[in-house]
C-alpha cells in the first residue's frame, strides 16, 4: 500500500511516499481501509521534525483518519463498519492516516457519524472536533448567544474557521481577528460578523507580540481593560492568549486550545479576581471517549458546520510536503482533506 513515511537520516527528518506491508504498520486489532485524513499543525510540526516530543522512526505521521473497518478483532466493530479515529498517538507513537491502511486500538475509534461521510468527517477532523469541545465547555462556563459577542482568534486557521462557522451556526454573533487582510470575505461567509486585525486586537500588548519595533517605547496596556466579550475561542495562545485575559466581560471564558503565537503567557492575576475569567484548556489528544461521542454528536446535529464545501480543500499523499509548508508558514486557509484511495 502507498503512505507518506518519515525518516530521520542524518539528524535531519524528512518524508516521502513509499509501499509498505501491512505488518509494517503499528500493530492493532482493528484493520482500517482508509478512505481520508486531514492536515493539522501538528502534523507539520511532526513532518518537518519541529515538534516537541519522542518520535521514533520510521513513522507514518497523520493524526486523523477516516475509512471502513476490512478486519477486526475487537468484538465492538465489524467488517463494513465506517470508522473515524483522531488523538491519541495517532501519527506520533502510532503509526497514523496517511497511509491507505491503519491497524488502530478499539478504543480510539468513533463511528462515523449519521450524516457524515468520510470526506465530511475530515474536513472536520481535529481542527472542527477541537472547535466542538472548545464551544462545549464555554457552554458550560455559563455561554450563551444572549451573553454577548465570541471572539475567535486565528480565525482562517482550521481551528478558528471551525469555530466560526459552529457558533453562527449556534446563533452567536462572532468577532474574528486575522492577520490575514485578503481573507475578510471568507471569514464574512463562514458567518463572522465583525473582524479585527491581528495587530489591533484590543489588549494587545506591543511587548507581547513580535511587530513591535525596535524603537518603539513600551506599551503595557492596563491588566483590565474594556469589557469586551462574553466567550473566547483561542487557538493561538502567547501575546493574544494575554489580551483576552484583559478584556473579558464578568465571569467570561476563554477556551484555549494552540501556541502558534508562543507558549508563554504574560499577565496579572487581576481579570481572573476581578471579573472571574476563566481560561479553559482544551485537549483533543487524550480527550475520555464520553467527550468525543459528545461533541461529534454536536457537530453532526445542531453544531454542524455550513460551509464545509468552501472551507476545505483536497490533496493526495504526494501533496504533502507543500502543505507543511504553508501551515508552518501561516498561509493556510481553512482545511486541508487527504485523499487516500
Amino acid at each position: 500500500m502507498r503512505a507518506y513515511r518519515l525518516f530521520q537520516e542524518g539528524g535531519t527528518v524528512a518524508g516521502r511516499v513509499v509501499d509498505v506491508e501491512r505488518d509494517a504498520l503499528s500493530p492493532g486489532p482493528v484493520v482500517v481501509q482508509a478512505t481520508y485524513s486531514s492536515v493539522n499543525f501538528k502534523d507539520a510540526r511532526v513532518a518537518t521534525g519541529t515538534f516537541r516530543g519522542a518520535i521514533e522512526y520510521p513513522r507514518v505521521p497523520g493524526i486523523d483518519v477516516a475509512g471502513t473497518v476490512v478486519a477486526s478483532a475487537d468484538p465492538r466493530f465489524r467488517e463494513g463498519d465506517q470508522v473515524i479515529a483522531t488523538g491519541y498517538e495517532l501519527g506520533v507513537g502510532h503509526d497514523g492516516g496517511y497511509a491507505e491502511e491503519v491497524r488502530l486500538p478499539g478504543d480510539w475509534l468513533v463511528p462515523l457519524p449519521h450524516g457524515f461521510t468520510p470526506f465530511e468527517a475530515m474536513a472536520i477532523g481535529t481542527a472542527g472536533f477541537t472547535a466542538a469541545l472548545s464551544i462545549i465547555d464555554l457552554e458550560r462556563n455559563g455561554l450563551t448567544p444572549e451573553r454577548g459577542p465570541v471572539i475567535v482568534t486565528g480565525a482562517t486557521g482550521g481551528v478558528g474557521s471551525m469555530a466560526v462557522d459552529c457558533l453562527s451556526r449556534l446563533g452567536y454573533q462572532v468577532t474574528a481577528v486575522t492577520g490575514k487582510s485578503d481573507r475578510h470575505d471568507y471569514l464574512r461567509a463562514l458567518g463572522a460578523r465583525e473582524i479585527v486585525a491581528r495587530d489591533q486586537l484590543p489588549g494587545l500588548d506591543m511587548q507581547d507580540e513580535s511587530r513591535a519595533g525596535k524603537h518603539d517605547p513600551p506599551s503595557r496596556p492596563a491588566p483590565v481593560g474594556e469589557p469586551l466579550w462574553a466567550g473566547a475561542i483561542d487557538p493561538v495562545g502567547g501575546g493574544t492568549l494575554a489580551a483576552l485575559t484583559r478584556t473579558m466581560r464578568y465571569g467570561g471564558g476563554i477556551a484555549n486550545s494552540g501556541l502558534t503565537g508562543g507558549a508563554e503567557l504574560h499577565t496579572t492575576v487581576l481579570p481572573f479576581i476581578l471579573r472571574g475569567v476563566k481560561i479553559l484548556g482544551i485537549d483533543s489528544v487524550l480527550c475520555p471517549m464520553p467527550a468525543r461521542l459528545e461533541a461529534w454528536r454536536r457537530l453532526a446535529t445542531d453544531m454542524r458546520p455550513a460551509h464545509l464545501a468552501s472551507m476545505a480543500r483536497q490533496v493526495t499523499l504526494d501533496d504533502l510536503d507543500g502543505v507543511f509548508a504553508s501551515l508552518l508558514a501561516g498561509s493556510n486557509t481553512g482545511r486541508t482533506v487527504v485523499r487516500l484511495s
